[in-house]
């Protein structure tokens, strides 16, 4: 987690793009930090500055720009297809849909610590091409997960010409594209997820109404059954394996 606070922070400055930090090098905002920075006790300052922003603005880059809305979108419609409306309560699908995301993007991490925050931090490399490389590889990221369509669209409804190379991309457009896109795929495995429950579901309903047992709710029956089934196949095994493997 020590490493990953600060990823979180130069994924911040990646979004730049969406305002003032698409700045050019050389412009007043960029002048400003470079030559604040050169001075020690100005750096730490800012370095502190910039990590208590960053913990305000985390929870939206974590939804944003990580699949973590396909996780917690997939698992909530999990408990929806067994039939339990509370359990496992919210907070336990926020923090394994939290997990299983920081698990999925650890390649991700891993870069933007490599080529970007230990650079930066050593001062071999200044702010703004930190700010670059550290973005990169998010993008690539989100546009690897992101539907052509999606993306057609936001640049289409935005006027905006069309990007030739991964630079041109820019982050307000990408961003509701890929979770367009991420809320697609999360339906879209969630409609696997629902099949077999509700097979089960239409299978104890005929049953009962066959019995003449009309007075009996059939979620009074099918739940534990569903409960049953889902242990007997190691169903949180494979539902992770399948929403991992939907993660490119």
């Amino acid at each position: 987690m020590r490493r990953v606070l600060p990823v979180f922070v130069l994924c911040l400055l990646g979004m730049g793009s969406i305002g003032a930090w698409s700045a050019p090098a050389g412009s007043a905002p960029w002048a400003l930090a470079e030559r604040s920075l050169q001075t020690p006790e100005m750096a730490s300052a800012l370095r502190i500055f910039l990590g208590l922003t960053a913990l305000g603005f985390i929870p939206a880059v974590l939804v944003c720009m990580t699949c973590f809305v396909r996780i917690v979108v997939v698992l909530s419609m999990l408990r929806h297809a067994i039939g339990l409306l509370e359990s496992p309560p919210n907070v336990v699908i926020i923090i394994l849909a939290l997990f299983l995301t920081l698990f999925s993007m650890q390649p991700v991490l891993q870069r933007i610590h490599e080529d970007a925050l230990q650079p930066y931090m050593q001062g071999q490399l200044k702010m703004q091409a930190a700010v670059n490389k550290g973005s990169d590889p998010i993008k690539e990221f989100m546009i690897r997960q992101t539907r052509e369509q999606d993306l057609v669209l936001m640049i289409d409804t935005a006027r905006a010409p069309r990007p030739q190379t991964l630079a041109d991309v820019q982050m307000l457009h990408l961003i509701p594209a890929f979770m367009l896109s991420e809320l697609r795929t999360a339906f879209q495995v969630g409609f696997v997820v629902f099949l077999p429950f509700l097979l089960i579901d239409l299978i104890v309903a005929s049953v009962l109404m066959a019995l003449g047992m009309m007075m009996v709710p059939p979620s009074t029956v099918s739940v534990p059954l569903k409960l049953l089934l889902f242990v007997l196949i190691d169903g949180w095994n494979i539902v992770t394996r399948a929403l991992l493997g939907t993660i490119h």
